[in-house]
């Protein structure tokens, strides 16, 4: 009998696992002949992906930190090389993560596999000359924001499709505000921060010292707090990152949606995290610290401009971003009470990114450009 044809496919961290668990759903319903088999975690689980390695062994953010990460990368690239040399899939297709995942696409591309790319590396960022590059490997990019697609598809190759931002098929709130607050016994009066270091463990060590210090400041000016854990860490990890037996304020995994909605600010790692927050109405200051030797580099290559997506999109300033030595918590108080003061003045802001962010169904239009490269279904006899 012959084997049933597969998708190989490579997330790379939380939000690759969720936007990519949203794509497989899609592609399921429309081609349940096919099994999906590859690097992903929880969601991807759900939607009917065969995890075989999970997210958390290529979870790493900056370049030095990468760097320490290497022998982890290595293995689960040796195994995606024999699986992809032994069984050979009908497409591999990778979900953001660009550094490890380009390095996958080129060495599908050498064994004559279609490749489909779901999120973009942020050329617009770090350089426009990639994007000549990737157009000799890539067979379909599936690109999130709408100035994109003419990026990508300027060197006479158009491979580039928009498909709209995949946070909108999944930014649900299930209660109003005041319920949320209550659920989690919060008070109604008191103003309500939502603390997020982020889903990688070498960016949480950095940031999240920072930030409880800044909460704890907070809450003795009358605020409330609560750190929205990621799914890729426990709140053990973040104890030790923090350096305390125990975290000062609540810790709250699976509500993150509907907590956002019920904050007034966020202390949020930069990140689609940060644009998540935005769009649900949570203002945040943007966070981020590196390495000394990454954080030169980044700048070196993108300079001063911003690297908070929600300012990206508007295209200038307006939500705090801190870094490195900035990153001190009388600065971050200050800056969430400056978002707390004009949070009337920030609603046009808003409500111009959720009109810049498209309709959504990004993830069915994005199967629909995956199903275009695959082979048709056999047909029943």
């Amino acid at each position: 009998m012959a084997e049933r044809p597969y998708v190989l496919l490579v997330a790379g961290e939380a939000s690759g696992d969720l936007h990519g668990g949203h794509l497989v759903q899609a592609l399921l319903q429309q081609r349940p002949d096919l099994a999906v088999i590859g690097v992903g975690g929880g969601q991807l689980r759900a939607a009917g992906m065969d995890v075989r390695i999970d997210v958390a062994e290529l979870s790493a953010a900056g370049l030095v930190e990468i760097v320490a990460s290497i022998p982890r990368h290595w293995r689960v690239m040796r195994w995606l090389k024999r699986r992809m040399d032994q069984q050979p899939p009908v497409a591999v297709v990778l979900v953001d993560y660009p550094g490890f995942n380009q390095l996958v696409a080129r060495q599908a591309h050498r064994r004559g596999i279609p490749v489909f790319f779901y999120i973009a590396p942020q050329v617009w960022a770090w350089g426009r000359g990639r994007a000549r590059r990737m157009a000799g490997f890539i067979d379909r990019l599936a690109v999130i924001f709408p100035f994109e697609e003419a990026i990508f598809n300027a060197y006479g190759r158009p491979f580039a499709r928009y498909v709209g931002h995949p946070l909108l098929d999944g930014l649900r709130v299930s209660r109003p505000p005041l319920a949320t607050r209550h659920l989690h016994g919060l008070s109604a009066e008191q103003p309500l921060l939502v603390v997020m270091p982020g889903s990688r463990r070498s960016e949480i060590r950095l940031l999240l010292p920072q930030l409880l210090r800044a909460a704890a400041l907070l809450k003795a000016d009358g605020w409330q707090a609560v750190l929205l854990r990621a799914p890729t860490v426990d709140e053990a990890f973040l104890c030790r990152a923090a350096g305390l037996a125990s975290l000062p304020l609540p810790v709250i995994e699976g509500d993150a949606y509907n907590l956002m909605a019920a904050a007034d600010v966020g202390l949020v790692s930069s990140g689609t995290a940060t644009l998540e927050a935005a769009l649900l109405g949570c203002p945040p200051v943007i966070v981020y610290r590196f390495s000394w030797l990454t954080y030169w580099l980044a700048r070196l290559v993108i300079g001063r401009r911003s690297m908070g997506l929600p300012n990206v999109i508007l295209g200038r300033a307006v939500f705090p971003e801190l870094v490195q030595r900035d990153l001190r918590p009388d600065a971050l108080v200050r800056q969430v009470q400056w978002l707390h003061a004009n949070r009337g003045a920030l609603e046009p802001e808003l409500a111009q990114l959720r009109s810049r962010m498209g309709t959504p169904g990004a993830s069915q239009r994005a199967a629909q450009e995956l199903l275009n490269l695959l082979p048709a279904p056999p047909r029943c006899p």
